[in-house]
């Protein structure tokens, strides 16, 4: 009996492209699984584990720090997705079986790590920023109240000045990106605030970014500018005082001022009357308005660029009015705040600062 070889016919273009189409919507359709796995690693405080076990850690002591050894198979079975999507890594251990590692991106998974992403992490994924999401076709075709409001009766500023818990939260998050923001700046363009002596920095939170830009220019006094509510809970700094106030009436006076993601919270108007604010308050020379968001454009291919664009949602999907914004876009809202020129310099990821001057 004759036995015929099998020949592996090789697919054409049409069928591989299917095979890559079909992947990709399964990855859409179970998406939310990564962001739920990631959440539960966060909550279990795993990467801060293996962290201080200071070396490849097994199933066996991970879950018996956990609490969870006498039945450890969903634990495994959770670190064996996070393993497979590269979040945690795999060792041999000096037992010679495997142990998890910590990678570049479970290190940003730390409660405290240096550039933590935690907080940010769980602001984002949290019930009350997530439930808004499942109202964006609404604001699409009707177009009205916006999906927070519509969601939990108020704005977003609102909501957190009634709600303690949430306006921490808030806090936390924008504290963990200025963090990881104003290191790139320190680093990427020191010049911006060579010969400040005095910087207000306009919704600036609990004063985390002010903090460490007066630390790495001593000679700038800082004035960490917020709503009543946000200042009051506010660490004490070296070289920074906290002032309350409302940024559509006035801004203190100083050489500069510095707006950090504050004003894609808002649309043309009310950022054009902030700007204009920031304006009245520096020197008509030498003065000049400091702003840190993103600057996206529509026919830049560049991946890296997406997280502008996804970013431009979340203001849809938080914010009554606010987005991200073109170059000729942000143009447009520093020519009718009264700007004469104004720079434009990217650093890390998708943020760029903005420069303006009167």
């Amino acid at each position: 009996m004759s036995v015929e070889a099998e020949t592996k016919r090789i697919p054409t273009s049409q069928e591989g492209e299917e095979a890559r189409v079909d992947l990709k919507i399964w990855n859409y359709v179970f998406g939310f699984v990564e962001i739920a796995a990631i959440k539960c690693a966060i909550e279990l405080k795993i990467a801060d584990i293996i962290e201080n076990h200071k070396s490849p850690m097994t199933l066996s002591e991970l879950s018996s720090t956990l609490g969870c050894e006498f039945d450890p198979s969903s634990l495994h079975r959770i670190m064996r997705f996070l393993v497979r999507r590269r979040i945690f890594g795999e060792e041999p251990t000096s037992y010679g079986c495997m142990g998890y590692v910590q990678t570049p991106i479970s290190q940003r998974l730390m409660a405290f790590g240096e550039n933590s992403m935690v907080a940010l992490f769980l602001l984002e994924n949290s019930p009350v920023m997530l439930a808004p999401w499942h109202l964006l076709s609404a604001r699409v075709l009707e177009n009205r109240m916006p999906c927070f409001e519509t969601s939990h009766g108020e704005d977003v500023w609102k909501y957190a000045a009634a709600n303690p818990n949430h306006s921490k939260l808030i806090s936390d998050a924008m504290s963990c990106a200025a963090r990881v923001t104003i290191s790139a700046i320190i680093c990427d363009c020191p010049e911006v605030f060579d010969g400040l002596t005095s910087l207000v920095d306009v919704g600036g939170g609990d004063g985390t970014a002010l903090s460490m830009l007066v630390k790495a220019w001593p000679s700038i006094r800082g004035i960490n500018y917020d709503l009543g509510h946000v200042v009051s809970v506010a660490p004490t700094y070296n070289g920074v005082k906290h002032v309350s106030g409302d940024m559509f009436d006035s801004i203190p006076n100083a050489d500069a001022t510095f707006l950090m993601w504050v004003l894609h919270d808002w649309g043309d108007d009310e950022s054009i009357n902030i700007l204009r604010n920031c304006r009245a308050s520096i020197p008509k020379d030498g003065g000049k308005v400091i702003i840190v968001e993103a600057v996206i454009e529509e026919d830049d291919g560049d991946e890296r660029k997406d997280i502008g664009f996804m970013v431009d949602l979340v203001m849809m999907a938080h914010t009554s009015t606010g987005k991200e914004r073109t170059f000729k876009e942000w143009g447009h809202v520093l020519s009718k705040a009264g700007f004469s020129r104004y720079t434009v310099k990217p650093i890390r990821a998708f943020r760029s600062v903005i420069e303006a001057y009167p």
